[in-house]
């Protein structure tokens, strides 16, 4: 059952803004081939980078110094209870049992996946979360 969740408030990332005129970008992460638009993002998340994808990062990051972004939104996610791969806007993405698959969407939409140990530092119960049945 997915449950919602935020980013902890103290895990910024560093991104930049592909702004360029390019015919795009593809590079391998994730167990995958994942691509890259003008206008996406370059994050570096603590040593892991990555794209995200311009209607993505607008909607769900805001600044708080030049260069530095939270993710501001919540995220909704629950356990991977078996191996496999999810389809994400930049490509695939793998993952391993435990881990967790989370979305920008409570629909599910907008998703990807996470290891557990990078999920329980980047993110924790979103307080403001309605209560269930």
């Amino acid at each position: 059952m997915r449950q919602r969740f935020r980013r902890r408030p103290d895990q910024a990332v560093t991104a930049v803004r592909l702004a360029l005129d390019f015919d795009g970008l593809a590079y391998r992460k994730w167990g995958d081939r994942q691509t890259a638009r003008p206008g996406d993002w370059l994050v570096d998340n603590g040593g892991d980078v990555y794209t995200v994808a311009a209607e993505t990062f607008a909607r769900t990051y805001r600044e708080v110094s030049p260069g530095r972004y939270v993710k501001a939104a919540p995220v909704w996610a629950e356990r991977a209870t078996a191996a496999g791969s999810i389809a994400t806007l930049e490509g695939r993405t793998h993952h391993a049992a435990g881990d967790w698959l989370v979305s920008n969407g409570a629909d599910g939409s907008d998703a990807y996946a996470v290891d557990a140990a990078t999920f329980e530092r980047l993110y924790e119960p979103d307080p403001e979360a309605p209560a269930g049945p």
